[in-house]
């Protein structure tokens, strides 16, 4: 691996180049500090975004919903299948309330 070599840019084309206003050190360690920095800060996204937001938020709610049928689509399934074996074997068993009540009239 090659090493780095390091130079202090003392003048180019007879300017002087602004003195930075932190060290290495500091800014290594305000970047390991950023969440800490921020915090109760109010974060205010890029309005270039916005599309990208909607998209999105578009298509959270579509699978939301798509999940929910599906959903329902199992219950409905499975309580007709329920019922069906119920009206099947359920007269089999002799208990259930069909097989006690009498009309009278």
């Amino acid at each position: 691996m090659p090493e780095t070599i390091e130079a202090e840019v003392i003048e180019i084309d007879g300017v002087v180049p602004p003195k930075p206003s932190e060290t290495e050190e500091e800014a290594r360690s305000s970047a390991g500090n950023a969440a800490g920095g921020m915090r109760g800060a109010v974060l205010n996204f890029d309005r270039r975004w916005w599309p990208l937001w909607v998209v999105l938020g578009v298509l959270a709610v579509a699978l939301l919903a798509t999940v929910g049928v599906v959903v329902g689509v199992f219950y409905l399934f499975f309580a007709l299948i329920r019922g069906i074996l119920r009206g099947l074997f359920g007269g089999l068993s002799g208990g259930g309330a069909s097989a006690g009540t009498l009309r009278r009239g």
